[in-house]
């Protein structure tokens, strides 16, 4: 029985696979199982942000490893303590807390419970494009009718959504009885986009006026992604409750909620926890992960690399419009995405899909340089090009 045949019969079917077989990783690439290289320019859902085995990361892994892989929360830890520190000095300026947890579905049901326990209030306001994880709480704040639909035992009667980017709608909607505004600061899975900066400005003096906390979703605009360590800066808006996960470990499982000053202190001891958030290998990873991006200065060469690919791309007629910010971008087309993501496929090189059906999703290790940008831009052009001669 080969690999494929095992995980067909003995893992949950929940995603719909690509069919190739990863084995292995090394900077911005992977390798199957007949040592084919892959350009990855998809970071297994944007969590590789510095590359895959990051001889950094591999070696914090390996020494904490050594040193104690776990113990819970009920004790103090050195590495727990450096991760927390590193986080909070990088993030908004006025963050002061940092609360661990494994994925970042449960960040966001954190984010949302503290949020209620603030305020007092129990209704949400998200976005009709936003995902924010598929655990009841944070489905529930998810914008795709459909995901809710499969699961209409959700909590969405306490969710009001409106359209990405329309403060008027979300000024309309506001009451007395809004404990938050949830979001992506750029919007991914939904469709690659970005508001105005007045939306931002707007969005924020308007929690403040209210009470009402501003939760920024930044499970895949963390870490350096955008250009900015987290995406709000781009703006210098902050939001009270910021979540993070993906790339927040380099690819070892690792969430987050980082709280401000004014609202850390809302969740009393015992009424929230979780037992191996804040693990001592993923703090360990946290950490090298952080160093690295700093360092390496990885937020800057996503910039770089988001004007390389605009360049690229602006010799392809079939792209339309290239959208989002720094490393997390949306390949605008004039056909269905869906062929050309499996020519490129074909083609040594990832990238993914989103619910927009003529939109590719490019979510690179932040590492990538423009011979990798070139290759991509050529493969694009390649694969639609032999979709053209197939219709």
């Amino acid at each position: 029985m080969n690999i494929r045949e095992v995980e067909d019969q003995y893992i949950l079917h929940t995603y719909a696979k690509k069919p190739i077989t990863i084995v292995r990783g090394e900077g911005v690439h992977v390798f199957d199982d007949k040592n084919n290289k892959y350009l990855d320019l998809y970071a297994g859902h944007a969590v590789c942000g510095i590359g895959h085995c990051h001889p950094k990361l591999v070696k914090a892994i390996t020494d904490q490893a050594k040193k104690l892989i776990f113990f819970s929360n009920s004790v103090y830890n050195d590495i727990r303590a450096e991760a927390a520190q590193i986080v909070c000095k990088n993030a908004y300026p006025a963050s002061s807390a940092v609360f661990f947890c494994n994925s970042g579905t449960e960040a966001n049901e954190a984010a949302i419970k503290i949020a209620r326990r603030a305020t007092g209030r129990p209704r949400v306001i998200a976005m009709e494009t936003g995902f924010h994880g598929r655990t009841i709480g944070s489905l529930s704040v998810t914008g795709n009718p459909k995901l809710r639909g499969d699961f209409p035992q959700n909590m969405d009667s306490l969710t009001d959504f409106v359209p990405f980017g329309d403060f008027e709608a979300i000024e309309a909607m506001l009451s007395p009885d809004v404990a938050a505004i949830i979001l992506e600061p750029v919007t991914s899975v939904g469709g690659v986009r970005i508001a105005s900066r007045k939306y931002y400005d707007s969005l924020r003096e308007l929690c403040t006026g209210n009470g009402t906390a501003l939760i920024f979703d930044e499970v895949q605009t963390g870490f350096g992604r955008t250009g900015k360590m987290f995406a709000g800066l781009h703006w210098d808006v902050e939001p009270d409750i910021t979540t993070c996960a993906k790339a927040a470990g380099g690819g070892v499982p690792v969430g987050m909620v980082i709280l401000n000053e004014a609202i850390r202190s809302a969740p009393a001891p015992g009424e929230h926890g979780c037992t191996f958030g804040g693990g001592m290998l993923a703090m360990a990873a946290v950490k090298a992960t952080m160093e690295v991006l700093l360092e390496e200065k990885l937020p800057a060469n996503a910039i770089a690399m988001e004007l390389c690919v605009r360049d690229e791309l602006g010799n392809i007629p079939e792209v339309q419009a290239v959208t989002g910010k720094g490393l997390l971008l949306g390949i605008e087309l004039d056909c269905p995405a869906k062929p050309i993501i499996e020519a490129m496929l074909e083609r040594k090189v990832l990238v993914g899909g989103c619910d927009k059906p003529n939109q590719i999703r490019l979510l690179p290790p932040l590492n990538i340089q423009a011979e990798h940008v070139k290759q991509f831009a050529s493969a694009l052009a390649e694969s639609l090009a032999a979709a053209k001669q197939l219709v």
